[in-house]
């Protein structure tokens, strides 16, 4: 094998390399490149986005891809088709032709004289999907992926259903989506900038209408759900998560069923590692490279030799809506990820959790505002993001206590959850929270599930409950590495809503049950770090003028006339002027999600986004607005996109739409 070399390399850097795709569409790339690629030719790492590389995720991409470049990589971030400065409409995400057009940017990265014919993947959310979704088609010059925060499966594990419970994230990301296509290519870029902005938005989908029509695990998400066939994909695989992210159980998954994949679970939220927090942070960029190095360049950097699967393993702590630091140690474990470790089982019982079985025959009914504590799906660093304490939720839930634990409990897995119960309507839907309670009664959330009971025993074929008639159900809590420590206990929480999270369903359910069991994968009480990473590092940071600051906001409020209960998130992202081109982008999110305890029709979604470019005394501006309603038998959208150009009226569009419920 090779040796490293670790002599930082001069770049080139070009801000729109375009590569056309066989149906004419160009594609706008950035590119860093070593100045001597052209004679040595390099590897390329590919980042592949509909997230804007101008505007959108510049300030990630200066930290990430310079630093590989002068290592001796080319690294590419594509903006896909129908956004930022490609061509083309995009119609939906995760489509075969997206995964098509990447394989074709993949082949013709490798056949440039500056690549010497190795590609790799890497990407968080969205490109950690397609990361994965391109290698299971297997292009030859696609040779490794490292995926961030992402999933196997689109309809268990995304931001559309839970446990066959639709997510109020349907909405949300789509109302996002639905502002995020609507920007104008760069002026300075494109010179039909206007012509392809009226394109977008005069094509762009309002995607919840289409992800609403598909209520079951059907084609529409097996299709690009790698869990399909693990099989096909022969890329060698790094997985990275958080448990502070929505996306935690991808990486346990994909070392289970990888040959050859390494995975890595810190405590953060939904960010690169590098710089993500609560902390502590790692050296990702370090470990990335040795990833590369192995497979890019055939260099003997030891990947093989890692442990299988490194996890932080958090120490309990008071419930806290947002940390900037979390105490824990990291370990290792050197085969596979948790399928191994041993578990402990917990009945359910009238008296509490308990090691022996014994009677329960309990009811639980919550008020459909159950869940206020949840925190966001999936938290991203915009304030007090994460679980509070859960004492709120607990009071309106069934519950069920261990007394003081006897000595530390380190719970890393998946807890399973199994029950008799029985509902009393043909629809119902259940939440099982698994919390850290303090001596004083804190109540901390380690992990949590949801189960649309009409999705019991089959996503692909849901069936309704038969009133009245005892079943057994189980399904899995998310995966977690978590410290209870002695002298405290733990807590099974039991609801039939978790709003404002999941969509409640069309009348108000009671469960009954009449047993239970919680397993808890158990792994010996670790002492310190059992895996050690290098300190975090980054490129130089992307350098802008704040023309306006962030502000976040997060509030809940009760109308004592109404009885409505609502949850207020207003992000404003700040407005900045690049210092190196002068482009000016701004960007403000506002939602409200309200509901009567008493009523789960009362339920509502409101979204309002405004997107702000401006060039050269051009000023674009968008605002989007998307709102969500329904009765017992059908979901309710409206969606309206006003675009302005120097402060006049250019294009307007609104969309309605209804969809019938479908056990849901």
């Amino acid at each position: 094998m090779k040796t490293p070399t670790n002599t930082p390399l001069p770049l080139i850097e070009d801000p729109d390399m375009g590569i056309t795709m066989s149906d004419g569409c160009r594609l706008s790339a950035r590119i860093w490149r070593p100045e001597n690629s052209g004679d040595a030719p390099v590897p390329v790492i590919l980042e592949y986005l509909p997230y804007r590389k101008r505007d959108g995720t510049t300030a990630r991409d200066a930290l990430t891809h310079p630093w590989f470049a002068e290592r001796g990589y080319a690294c590419v971030r594509v903006d896909m088709r129908g956004n930022g400065d490609s061509q083309g409409i995009m119609e939906d995400e995760y489509t075969p032709l997206e995964q098509s057009d990447c394989i074709e940017v993949i082949d013709w990265l490798a056949k440039q004289n500056w690549c010497n014919g190795n590609v790799g993947m890497m990407g968080i959310s969205w490109g950690g999907f397609n990361g994965l979704q391109v290698a299971a088609h297997g292009p030859e010059p696609l040779k490794a992926v490292i995926t961030l925060c992402s999933t196997v499966d689109r309809f268990a594990d995304d931001i559309h259903y839970k446990g066959g419970c639709l997510l109020n994230e349907n909405l949300g990301w789509g109302a996002t989506m639905w502002a995020y296509s609507s920007r104008a290519p760069d002026p300075a870029l494109r010179p039909d900038w206007r012509e392809m902005w009226l394109e977008r938005l005069k094509a762009e989908p309002f995607l919840p209408s289409l992800w609403l029509r598909h209520q079951s695990r059907d084609a529409y998400w097996r299709q690009g759900s790698v869990i399909e066939d693990y099989s096909a994909i022969k890329a060698k695989v790094l997985a990275v998560g958080g448990w502070g992210d929505a996306y935690k159980n991808a990486v346990p998954q994909l070392v289970e069923a990888l040959p050859g994949a390494k995975g890595i679970v810190g405590p953060w939220v939904h960010k690169y590692p590098h710089f993500a927090i609560p902390e502590p942070r790692i050296g990702f960029l370090q470990e990335a490279l040795r990833w590369w190095d192995r497979w890019l360049k055939d260099i003997d950097t030891g990947v093989e030799s890692d442990p299988d699967y490194r996890a932080y393993l958090m120490d309990g702590m008071r419930p806290a809506a947002w940390v900037l630091e979390r105490p824990g140690r990291w370990i290792a474990e050197p085969t596979g990820a948790t399928a191994h470790l041993p578990v402990e089982t917990l009945h359910l019982t009238n008296a509490g959790l308990a090691h022996q079985t014994a009677p329960l025959d309990a009811t639980v009914a919550s008020p459909a505002h159950c869940g206020a504590s949840a925190g966001e799906y999936c938290a991203i660093w915009l304030g007090p993001e994460m679980p509070g304490d859960q004492r709120q939720d607990d009071a309106l839930s069934t519950t069920f206590d261990t007394g003081p634990l006897v000595k530390n409990m380190d719970i890393v897995g998946a807890p399973r959850i199994t029950l008799r119960v029985s509902c009393d309507k043909p629809q119902g839907q259940i939440a099982v929270r698994l919390n850290h309670i303090h001596p004083d009664g804190a109540s901390a959330r380690i992990t949590y599930g949801v189960l649309n009971l009409s999705h019991r025993n089959s996503a692909e074929n849901p069936a309704a409950m038969v009133p009245g008639k005892t079943e057994e159900i189980s399904f899995d809590l998310d995966h977690i590495a978590y410290r209870v420590p002695a002298g405290h206990s733990l807590r099974v929480s039991i609801s039939t809503a978790y709003w404002p999270l999941i969509w409640p369903t069309p009348e108000t359910a009671a469960l009954t049950l009449s047993g239970g069991t919680i397993a808890l994968p158990q792994r010996p009480t670790a002492g310190g770090d059992e895996y050690a990473f290098p300190p975090p590092t980054a490129a130089e940071p992307w350098q802008t003028e704040t023309l306006r600051p962030e502000n976040h906001i997060r509030r809940q409020e009760a109308d004592m006339v109404t009885g409505n209960v609502s949850l207020v998130i207003e992000d404003d992202f700040g407005k900045v002027k690049d210092a190196d081109h002068g482009l000016i982008n701004g960007s403000v999110a506002r939602e409200r999600w309200t509901i009567n305890p008493d009523d789960p029709l009362s339920a509502t979604g409101l979204c309002h986004w405004t997107e702000e470019l401006e060039r050269d005394g051009i000023k674009l501006r968008t605002e989007t607005h998307s709102k969500m309603w329904s009765d017992a038998t059908t979901f309710y959208l409206t969606a309206r996109l006003e675009a302005y150009e120097n402060g006049t009226l250019i294009y307007e569009r609104d969309v309605e739409d209804g969809t019938p419920r479908h056990f849901m």
